[in-house]
């Protein structure tokens, strides 16, 4: 019977009480403590969060604290992006720029243990962007710790013809994100690194073709069954109920939801629920307005996301006609307590839902995703029955192929993998 690896986890972003990237870096830890012995490293604002979860500094996990660099970068870039919510790449770009310091104390703390062999991996879970370069990779390889990097994700290219959403979205620095790949050390830590886990076929396709014998695609999603169990409700509702739940921006759709669902918001055969905030709401509220569809649409706001699937549960279909979608996480989470998704065929979505579960919009323009979103809620209007059969075979399958225990049994595949005790190496999940 193999014995557990000793792993030290490097989770800069990691904290059970916030969403996205740290959330994920959260959950991905915590789910690796059912098949390895792991100390986590993380930044020091996460510390509290830990500490309230139940985690012993010291012997669960150490916190790093570089805010005193960090805190002014990103105040930088938030100065930059302007409205809150918008320019992720410009955020990414500076926390990319102070985090090998992070590293930096990292290595300063543990070096003498893993020279010593306390660690038998050392594996970077966060941050997930590939702009963060590790120096750690390249000292691990020197002393022969095998280091895992990922699941990495990035690079989804802006899809042709949303100019002017990425325009609104403050994405300038996206238009040379891809010079990341020209630095030294991006080359110098996929070289290190024992095993590269990417999150999307996007990310798949750059790294380098001499590489591709050591990466594993492997999506960075899962779901917290514990915070999505409810049994989704008898029957359907009438009029069917259709939710959206995420940022209110540009790109993630919700405007083109409202446009495209119009005819039959109007005739009372279908209702959308708006679950989230963001600096989209003034338009929203005036397609609300100016389609005369007030009555047959909710308006939510932000809902803390351990309340989420009581809000989400009275909906039969998650709509969300998001065109840059890295993860698609929601969709997931949306899918295990019942609801049949209706999604772009692009990025995340694209890689993670199979068609025989679901609704998958070919990407297109604008006006041809209204087009075809309308076409698609109409279909489902008029013969509803036919979700019955797709919410069970999409729960099943979240259950069975999508939660967290099953992530850390791949991710613990890989472990056994890069420290020779199998031979093959691990198959593609999610």
């Amino acid at each position: 019977m193999q014995t557990k690896p000793r792993v030290l986890v490097i989770a800069e972003a990691a904290n059970p009480e916030w969403v996205s990237v740290p959330l994920i870096g959260w959950l991905h830890s915590e789910a690796l403590r059912a098949v390895a012995d792991v100390h986590v490293v993380t930044q020091a604002r996460n510390r509290a969060a830990f500490l309230k979860a139940g985690r012993v500094e010291g012997e669960d996990f150490t916190a790093i604290d570089t805010e005193w660099l960090e805190a002014p970068a990103v105040g930088v870039a938030n100065k930059l992006r302007g409205d809150a919510g918008k320019g992720w790449t410009t955020l990414q770009t500076f926390q990319s720029m102070t985090y090998p310091y992070f590293e930096r104390l990292v290595w300063r703390k543990f070096k003498d243990q893993l020279r010593a062999g306390a660690f038998d991996i050392v594996h970077r879970i966060t941050p997930m962007s590939p702009t963060s370069h590790s120096t750690i990779a390249r000292k691990c390889a020197k002393i022969d710790v095998p280091f895992v990097l990922g699941p990495i994700n990035g690079g989804l290219p802006w899809p042709k013809g949303f100019g002017a959403e990425r325009r609104r979205e403050r994405e300038y620095m996206s238009y040379i994100r891809s010079a990341h790949r020209l630095a030294p050390g991006y080359r110098r830590m996929l070289d290190a690194a024992s095993a590269i886990i990417v999150g999307s076929s996007a990310t798949a396709s750059e790294i380098p073709s001499n590489l591709t014998q050591k990466t594993i695609q492997i999506s960075e999603s899962a779901v917290d069954i514990d915070r999505f169990s409810l049994s989704p409700k008898e029957g359907l509702s009438t009029p069917l109920r259709a939710c959206f739940v995420g940022r209110m921006v540009p790109y993630k759709g919700p405007d083109i939801l409202l446009r495209a669902a119009a005819p039959l918001l109007r005739e009372g055969r279908l209702h959308i629920d708006l679950i989230g905030d963001g600096p989209l709401m003034p338009t929203l509220n005036e397609i609300i307005a100016s389609e005369g569809i007030a009555e047959a649409v909710t308006l939510h706001g932000w809902v803390p996301h351990e309340n989420l699937q009581s809000t989400a549960i009275a909906s039969d279909i998650f709509a969300f006609p998001s065109v840059r979608e890295f993860g698609g996480t929601s969709i997931l989470e949306m899918m295990a307590i019942g609801l049949v998704p209706v999604i772009v065929d692009y990025g995340g979505p694209g890689d993670n839902i199979p068609p025989d579960l679901g609704f998958k919009l070919p990407l297109s323009t604008r006006d041809q995703l209204i087009t075809d979103l309308r076409a698609t809620l109409t279909g489902i209007a008029d013969d509803p029955a036919q979700l019955l059969a797709l919410r069970e075979k999409g729960q099943r399958w979240i259950h069975q192929t999508f939660t967290w225990p099953r992530r850390a049994e791949q991710i613990n595949d890989i472990y056994q993998w890069v420290l020779g005790n199998r031979d093959s190496k691990p198959a593609p999940f999610g």
